[in-house]
């Protein structure tokens, strides 16, 4: 490839793909023109075709005159998806297009004809036997094909319909097909209709012939059974015993009733004379007119009597006269009751010589019901066939009368209607010029700019070289192991750190020169832009040298809070200087507290008192006894992690086994927080840390802002 040596790595320039399109963009675009003019001119030669669409809802339908429930009974299978495929299939049958084809003499036409429509493409494809000769087929199944290739059926989703599709080269003739087709389906099930009916008829006149017979001989044998048993009908539905029967039992009921009434009747009044008590409190007497004329007398006479005896003595002609006939009178109302008691009694006696006769009557009919209830068994049996003969026969005569009603062709229609007839189109369904345009006109762009940047590719001229960066030349020529630094998430190599003094220079001598080629790699922004980049949101620093290390860490925290991280700090050290510097007061619950079990996780969590930054104090717990409970500390970490973008734990001068008792995953950025470098300490660490497995290990050597030292802030 040209400008690019086999050993380098290189990378594809887009900019140079771009570049090289658009330097050849008239090319392009006539290109383009020309594939557009192509499929242009080959959509117009191509011979239009239309389609036309009839559909049909498949429903229900009866006469006028036919009831709901025969209509109902027949729905069900309508209705269901089964009976809708097979209508479709039915649509597409071989009996029914042959019907079409004949009813539209479609056989005389060339587009159904495949050998008629023969070329030359298609002789050769015959004679090197890729196809087989149209003419090896009758004419009518070419035809047939050539309709079924140009035919869909399909049922509309969701619903009863069908939809007819047709398409021809002809617009006429692609909505004549489809509208037929329907004709043809709807006179076919109608005609299915009329056949049944016709069938059922002729199924049914001797049958109902046979039953009427049957019925004839099972209601003569019930009558001569009647007759020969006496088992004349009633009204009441009985036999004539026992209709008999109940009538002398009810007779005998009423007279029974009526000698009781006239025995207490004719008691009372016995009871009533013997006690000498006034007649007036008994019905039967009062209700008597002679007593009422007796009454009526004798009441005026006591009246006359009374008032004559106001101005007469007792002895006097008259008063002794009215006094006669008083007695009289009562005489002759003793005499009318002793008639009415009488005649009560006779009614009694009357009542008595009626029941045991009635008593006589029943004892014989009793007998007479009794056989007559023995042999109704036997005309039952009779009558339930004569009932079951004749309920068959007038169910035969029903459907036999409903079938004959249906035998004309108007009297069935079909269960399916026309919803939407074919129409003539006016634009031909294919080929859709304008689409057919642009769609070849996108491809022949696309495909000469493709062809364009693989020239440019192959050419090597969209090629260009990566160069190794500087620390990597040095990594390559020391050959030596490798310390990661970060400063603006750049690595640093530390071989001149381990190189003994005969090979390489001091370290002082390495940070100088370092510092000379990028000044400020190794600072606080360098490590906060870093850090935000990074994908590890969890960074344990450590501060070999001590205190100043631990204040270079609170500054990163508070860079990374102002810079809009959501940060928070642990305190893991042993002093608690950063406690010191991001606290109002030192005597906050802490980390300890949290593995002593003495807080809540919510209880733990402050606000740095200069920034938005959060941190965890040290605590107030013994550490010693907290240390018994950092196995929990990863669990702690790893939900401090879920709320923060970034977790920094401060541990000062923590050693390896100590890291890695905070988190069992090597994926964390350790942070070397060494404001001024002591080449001793910052060696061993790294050398520790990369036997460890961490290869993420980012130095920070200097300060951005100055700190209030705890010497000088105790001091105040």
């Amino acid at each position: 490839m040209s400008g690019v040596s086999g050993n380098q790595d290189v990378d594809i320039d887009l900019g140079q793909l771009v570049r090289a399109v658009w330097a050849r963009r008239l090319k392009v675009l006539a290109i383009t023109a020309l594939g557009a003019g192509v499929a242009f001119t080959g959509a117009k030669m191509i011979s239009p075709k239309y389609r036309s669409e009839t559909r049909i809802l498949i429903e229900p339908r009866a006469p006028a005159f036919a009831n709901a429930q025969v209509n109902d009974t027949n729905a069900g299978p309508l209705l269901d998806e089964l009976n809708i495929a097979s209508q479709v299939q039915l649509l597409q049958s071989a009996d029914l297009i042959k019907q079409v084809i004949n009813g539209q003499k479609l056989y005389d036409l060339p587009e159904f004809d495949a050998a008629a429509n023969g070329s030359a493409l298609t002789d050769i494809l015959v004679a090197l036997h890729l196809k087989k000769n149209p003419y090896e087929n009758p004419p009518e199944e070419r035809v047939i094909d050539a309709f079924t290739e140009r035919l869909q059926v399909y049922q509309v989703p969701g619903s009863r319909v069908i939809g007819i599709t047709f398409t021809s080269k002809d617009p006429k003739l692609a909505a004549t097909i489809p509208n037929a087709m329907a004709r043809v389906y709807l006179a076919t099930q109608s005609g299915a209709k009329l056949d049944s009916n016709s069938e059922a008829t002729r199924w049914l006149e001797p049958e109902i012939e046979n039953l009427r017979q049957k019925v004839n001989d099972a209601e003569q044998k019930v009558a001569e059974y009647r007759a020969e048993h006496g088992l004349l009908p009633t009204n009441g539905g009985a036999n004539f015993p026992t209709q008999q029967l109940n009538d002398i039992s009810a007779e005998l009921t009423r007279v029974r009733g009526e000698r009781a009434n006239a025995d207490a009747r004719a008691q009372s009044v016995r009871n009533a004379l013997s006690a000498g008590e006034a007649s007036d409190t008994l019905q039967d007497i009062m209700s008597s007119q002679s007593i009422q004329r007796l009454k009526s007398t004798e009441s005026g006479l006591q009246s006359q009597i009374s008032d004559l005896q106001t101005s007469l003595l007792n002895s006097h002609p008259r008063l002794k006269s009215l006094r006669a006939q008083l007695s009289d009178i009562k005489v002759q109302i003793r005499q009318e009751t002793q008639k009415i008691l009488a005649s009560i009694e006779n009614e009694a006696k009357v009542s008595a010589v009626r029941q045991k006769e009635l008593e006589q009557q029943a004892d014989k009919l009793k007998a007479n019901s009794a056989q007559a209830g023995e042999d109704e068994v036997g005309l039952n049996a009779l009558t339930r066939e004569a009932t079951a003969q004749r309920q068959l026969l007038e169910t035969y005569l029903s459907r036999y009368r409903e079938a004959a009603s249906r035998a004309d062709k108007n009297s069935s229609p079909a269960d399916a209607r026309i919803v939407s007839k074919a129409i003539q189109p006016v634009d031909p369904y294919f080929p859709k010029v304008l689409p057919i345009v642009i769609v070849a006109a996108l491809a022949t762009f696309i495909m000469s700019s493709i062809v364009i940047m693989l020239a440019e590719l192959f050419s090597g001229r969209a090629l260009r070289s990566i160069e190794p960066p500087e620390e990597e030349v040095a990594r390559e020529e020391a050959e030596e192991p490798h310390a990661t630094t970060a400063g603006s998430a750049k690595r640093t190599a530390t071989p001149s750190l381990l190189a003994t003094p005969a090979d390489e220079e001091p370290v002082a001598q390495l940070v100088e020169e370092e510092d000379a080629v990028e000044t400020n790699e190794f600072s606080i922004a360098s490590v906060s832009d870093y850090l935000r980049g990074s994908r590890a949101p969890l960074a344990i620093a450590i501060s070999p040298t001590g205190d100043d290390g631990s204040v270079a860490t609170v500054s990163l925290v508070r860079k990374l809070a102002e810079d809009g991280s959501r940060v928070i700090l642990v305190d893991m050290t042993g002093s608690g200087l950063p406690t010191d510097l991001m606290a109002e007061d030192r005597n906050m619950l802490g980390i300890t507290d949290l593995l002593c079990g003495d807080a809540a996780f919510g209880d733990t969590i402050h606000g740095d008192s200069r920034t938005d930054a959060h941190f965890i104090p040290q605590g107030i717990s013994d550490p010693r006894r907290a240390m018994r409970g950092a196995d929990r500390l990863s669990l702690l970490l790893d939900a401090l992690v879920s709320a923060y973008d970034l977790v920094i734990v401060e541990c000062g001068a923590a050693d390896v086994a100590g890291v890695s008792r905070l988190t069992q995953s090597k994926d964390v950025e350790i942070i070397l927080s060494m404001p001024e470098i002591v080449e001793q300490e910052f060696v061993t660490a790294m050398t520790e840390f990369e036997a460890a497995g961490y290869e993420r290990v980012v130095l920070m050597s200097d300060s951005d802002e100055p700190l209030e030292s705890p010497v000088s802030r105790h001091a105040a």
